[in-house]
């Protein structure tokens, strides 16, 4: 890495929107490949995927037939849809308060400072709310859907956005580019202190929510918090270190992405592109070297190896493989040491949202947010226990990892990584369970699982059954994979799967799967999208990234990716029906301000209030016409949410309510 000259647009591309350079070098089949066979051998099928595979070949009014009576039954969801666009404001339907609740460098103790953009601080962010919040969970204090915890993810730091003095503009190939300046290592360390999580007491009083700041629970995890191993690969020598030669300890965490809550009220963050943050070189024939090129690493993208040898691999050749996992926090204890569960595998982890199965043993459902890789599912050895919760505190320390293989006959099978079953053995150079874990990507290659379009947040539906899995996108699929029945080559748009486990049990090995949506604009033919016919022009949508099954059951969806250029709206989040007449009818009811990606959703368990994240806001601005340039902290695309000269543009989380009270959508 130049560290005298960083272009920041492409060094944010790098970090959030684009997941990695695509490092599956296997022939196993992708999802599109599945798609087309599955569709040849069955012929016209029933429902949305009968309409996915016809778009391309059947014009637009014939469809509007063939679906008027699919479309026809009434939506689950009743609210005003909020009309698309592209503005510096968010946007919420009729009827409805979104209310910022927490911002980057708002304080979370008595004690913390106020936020000042000016005089920034490691110390002071390692007190106040960190940046680009990705998951919101919701963790009630004695049941209550007025009074809990709120833990979310700071998943990365946009430092163009976040630092004065640091950008000017320059040209490449005609086009202006931001160009950076190295950090200082200050700056590198309020980065640091910027990612992670927070756990924040928050109480809703007279109908709004309130930030609890003296409260007991309040905590900020960052890159710099003690950590333990547990698990398989705790103590291996793959993950010992010249700071941590017994390999049980780890400092911090990184891009935590999507996350989720336990039965047993522990939060969740999953480490995703954890790429980024290794700069350096390792000689072509380390032991690493083919495990770390299959993780895309090192990129380099941050400048912290610059300022901590941990983060060189020539100095640290190890320090990669501790981080990738899933970390478990307790939140009851804010003293508390944070544990990276290594027996549900390393790679780029979007999220872990999980279901207790009909026996009592817990599911996690795991996406590999990469181009042409995985999805997977964890289920625990053991069963939970509701009545103590200190017997559930290590149950994700044992069970078993399965990656998915989707069949072109509509069904899946769940495919054990354990080790000295089928290739997973000595000739293939695995060791132990351990190693299996370490290079997850590498067993699950071998065990022939689905190549998929960047699996991201994936959630089971609890009143259904059904699991949803959100693939935001893949413009890497070749022509050549294109057919009548699949029209996605470089689909830019992105699907969503629809799996139903064998008799509805959570545990099982297999199942059948389905196509619940193909997104993407439905008036152009050839992207071959599948909303239904009462989809209006404000409720289609491209790249879902992150959703949430509310305690009714239905399904909501935000987006990654949604743009001027692409789709001429900005990301947000919308409904989706997923049963009856009105199945893969799509409305909108919240959108963000320009360059910010719509992160979330959750609600409480009463379903009045939903959570939402908005991330890396005036992050971009050179193809919205309102503002036509690159943006960075001088110069921004907007300034919410405060709107005032003196204060950048700052992530926040939201919080959307009814007015006069009621459940959402009702």
């Amino acid at each position: 890495m130049d560290h005298t000259q960083v272009e920041a647009e492409f060094r944010t591309s790098l970090l959030e929107e684009n997941d990695g350079p695509g490092t599956n070098p296997t022939d196993n089949r992708t999802m599109g490949e599945v798609i087309a066979a599955r569709f040849s051998r069955r012929g016209f099928l029933k429902g949305s995927l009968a309409v996915s595979a016809i778009a391309a070949t059947v014009s637009p009014v014939a469809l509007l037939t063939a679906e008027k009576a699919h479309a026809a039954g009434a939506s689950a969801f009743v609210f005003d849809e909020v009309e698309t666009g592209i503005d510096d404001r968010h946007h919420v339907a009729a009827g409805y308060d979104a209310d910022v609740l927490l911002r980057w460098g708002d304080p979370i103790f008595a004690n913390a400072p106020e936020f000042d953009p000016a005089n920034q601080s490691a110390a002071a962010q390692a007190k106040q709310f960190g940046y680009n919040n990705d998951y919101v969970g919701y963790i009630p204090l004695e049941g209550s859907s007025e009074h809990g915890l709120l833990v979310v993810n700071h998943e990365y730091t946009n430092p163009h956005l976040m630092f004065a003095g640091l950008v000017t503009i320059g040209e490449k190939d005609g086009k202006k580019m931001l160009q950076q300046a190295p950090l200082s290592k200050e700056q590198v360390d309020i980065e640091i202190a910027a990612h992670g999580g927070a756990v924040v007491e928050i109480r809703k009083v007279d109908g709004k929510w309130q930030v609890v700041r003296d409260g007991k629970l309040n905590r900020r995890i960052t890159a710099g918090t003690e950590m333990q191993l547990s698990g398989p690969v705790a103590g291996h020598d793959r993950v010992k270190t010249n700071a941590d030669p017994s390999g049980l300890k780890v400092l911090g965490t990184v891009n935590n992405c999507a996350g989720g809550v336990t039965p047993w009220g522990t939060y969740i963050m999953a480490e995703e592109n954890i790429h980024g943050y290794f700069s350096g070189e390792l000689p072509a024939d380390h032991p690493e070297a083919a495990n770390y090129k299959r993780m895309g690493i090192p990129e380099g993208a941050y400048e912290w190896a610059a300022h901590y040898d941990r983060y060189d691999l020539a100095k640290e050749p190890n320090e990669p493989n501790r981080f990738g996992w899933i970390v478990e926090v307790d939140v009851d204890d804010p003293t508390s040491t944070p544990k990276k569960r290594t027996a549900l595998g390393r790679f780029k982890h979007e999220g872990a949202e999980s279901i207790v199965a009909k026996d009592g043993r817990v599911v996690f459902y795991l996406g590999d947010d990469e181009r042409f890789d995985y999805v997977y599912k964890f289920v625990t050895a053991g069963a939970f226990n509701p009545d103590d919760r200190a017997a559930n505190m290590d149950l994700l320390d044992e069970g078993t990892l399965y990656t998915a293989r989707f069949d072109e006959d509509g069904s899946v099978e769940w495919l054990p990584l354990t080790f000295g079953e089928g290739p997973l053995t000595a000739e293939n150079s695995f060791s132990s369970q351990a190693d299996v874990l370490i290079e997850t990507r590498r067993a699950a290659d071998l065990l022939g699982a689905t190549k998929m379009d960047r699996p991201e947040d994936i959630q089971p539906n609890g009143v259904n059954g059904k699991v949803y899995v959100m693939l935001t996108n893949n413009t890497r699929r070749t022509d050549e994979q294109v057919d009548a029945a699949n029209p996605r080559a470089k689909n830019a748009f992105g699907h969503i799967i629809e799996i139903i486990e064998d008799e509805a049990d959570f545990t099982a090995t297999s199942g059948k799967w389905e196509v619940l949506l193909k997104c993407g604009d439905p008036s152009v033919a050839e992207i071959g999208a599948s909303f239904s016919t009462s989809t209006t022009e404000n409720g289609w949508f491209g790249m879902p990234d992150n959703c949430a099954v509310d305690t009714a059951g239905r399904l909501w969806v935000s987006t990654d990716g949604n743009n001027a250029k692409d789709t001429g709206r900005t990301d947000g989040l919308w409904a989706v029906d997923t049963e009856g007449e009105a199945r893969a009818t799509s409305k909108l009811f919240f959108r963000v301000p320009v360059g910010a990606e719509m992160c979330g959703p959750l609600f409480t368990p009463d379903d009045e209030t939903a959570f939402v994240a908005v991330q890396h806001p005036g992050d971009g601005g050179e193809e919205w016409e309102g503002f036509g340039r690159p943006s960075y902290y001088e110069d921004l695309s907007t300034r919410w949410p405060d709107f005032q000269p003196d204060m950048p543009v700052r992530p926040a989380v939201v919080v959307i309510t009814k007015q006069g009270g009621g459940k959402i959508a009702v």
